[in-house]
């Protein structure tokens, strides 16, 4: 039986450039909860604390 593991779109975010085409194609979607699991996505990859920190927000 072969071992596989959950899917994470987060551990390919690695670049600000692949962010903001994943938040783009999001957003192109019209779909609220796409949208919103996209920016959960994008927030597990970048940290909270670094992500607070950069919009200037609270965690």
């Amino acid at each position: 039986m072969a071992k596989t593991r959950p899917f994470d779109a987060s551990e390919y975010l690695d670049s600000p450039e692949a962010i903001a085409a994943y938040l783009s194609e999001a957003f192109e979607t019209n779909d609220p909860g796409f949208v919103t699991d996209a920016i959960g996505i994008v927030a597990r990859a970048r940290g909270m604390s670094a992500l607070a920190k950069d919009t200037g927000l609270s965690r």
